[in-house]
């Protein structure tokens, strides 16, 4: 009889806890533990806990990769707010970015990572509206710096520089609010000068000079001449 009352309490148990996951309060808010699978299938999409209809703790969500659930998400929410620490996960585990995110929209700083997920690739930083606001890094594998540009509420604003794998300069530009603005100068792997000049709203404007083994070769002009209004008339 033991074995029989053994099972019987175990179906019990099983068919209570079924019972306690996806509930809603009296208000018809989720409240409790809820879990839901893709649709038509077995396979778990996510899982997480409602405190009357407020994500609460940390949810987890999946990817269906041939019938297996695989973790390609997590949101750890932060009480008595609309922020969740976020990390996305690759196939194999391995992290590929994390930060802060309000609701849908990312605020703060966030890190992506080369495919080891343990190498920075990309740091940059969110204001509260979502947009790109201060300075964003791009690093090789190596760690050595590959690219720093600065962003004042989601577009490039002020200088922007890219660099070899031995941390010298290859190539600086200036922006103003997206558009290509100032002194623009391009290196070859050595550091040495190859081109400057400058730009203005997006095009070529002035002198631009061209070097070769460090000595001027060629300079060329890109000034935008005005129209003479009175040019060929009597």
């Amino acid at each position: 009889m033991k074995p029989i009352l053994f099972l019987i309490s175990l179906c019990v148990s099983l068919t209570s806890f079924s019972q306690t996951i996806n509930q809603f309060n009296e208000n018809g808010e989720r409240h409790g533990v809820w879990k839901k699978n893709f649709e038509n299938t077995n396979v778990l999409r996510y899982e997480g806990t409602f405190n009357n209809g407020q994500e609460e703790g940390v949810f987890k969500f999946y990817k269906n990769i041939k019938g297996k659930a695989v973790l390609t998400a997590t949101k750890a929410f932060e009480p008595n707010t609309n922020k969740a620490k976020v990390t996305f996960f690759s196939s194999s585990g391995k992290i590929i970015s994390e930060g802060t995110m309000r609701e849908k929209t990312y605020i703060g700083t966030w890190k992506y990572y080369h495919s080891n997920g343990k190498q920075l690739m990309t740091l940059e930083h969110y204001n509260n509206e979502g947009r790109l606001e201060g300075e964003r890094l791009v690093y090789y594998p190596s760690g050595v710096v590959a690219e720093k540009s600065l962003y004042k509420n989601g577009q490039l604003h002020g200088k922007s520089a890219w660099y070899n794998e031995a941390g010298t300069l290859i190539k600086m530009y200036h922006y103003n609010m997206d558009l290509l603005h100032g002194l623009a100068q391009f290196y070859d792997n050595s550091g040495n000068l190859l081109q400057e000049g400058n730009y203005r709203n997006d095009k070529k404007h002035g002198i631009w000079k061209y070097y070769e083994n460090g000595a001027l070769k060629e300079e060329k002009d890109f000034t935008i001449k005005s129209k003479n209004p009175y040019k060929n008339k009597d």
